[in-house]
């Protein structure tokens, strides 16, 4: 089994749900964002209606970041996945040929 999909299967249900959640969020507000454009709609009423969907989506992201900073599983594949960038990186820099 590769490193990456070992990663992959770690990654905890919960930061799945989360990050669903702040992709939602995040479509929901560009899409009305775009209607609102198109429809030429301005004033207080859009205004308030956009800042609430990016607030939502920003309290979506933020709580995305945290749930990585402090779950285990999360933070262990994040690490895994640090190691295998550098490692990556020096087997590159290893096989580098100077003139």
């Amino acid at each position: 089994m590769s490193k990456s999909l070992s990663a992959k299967t770690m990654v905890c249900s919960e930061y799945q749900r989360l990050l669903e959640e702040c992709q939602s969020a995040l479509y929901i507000w560009n899409e009305h964002r775009a209607e609102m454009d198109q429809a030429g709609l301005s004033g207080k009423e859009a205004g308030d209606e956009l800042l609430g969907l990016q607030a939502k989506y920003a309290r979506a992201y933020t709580v995305l970041q945290n749930h990585g900073r402090n779950c285990l599983r999360c933070k262990s594949v994040s690490r895994t996945k640090r190691c295998d960038s550098e490692n990556d990186s020096g087997t590159l820099s290893d096989n580098t040929l100077y003139a």
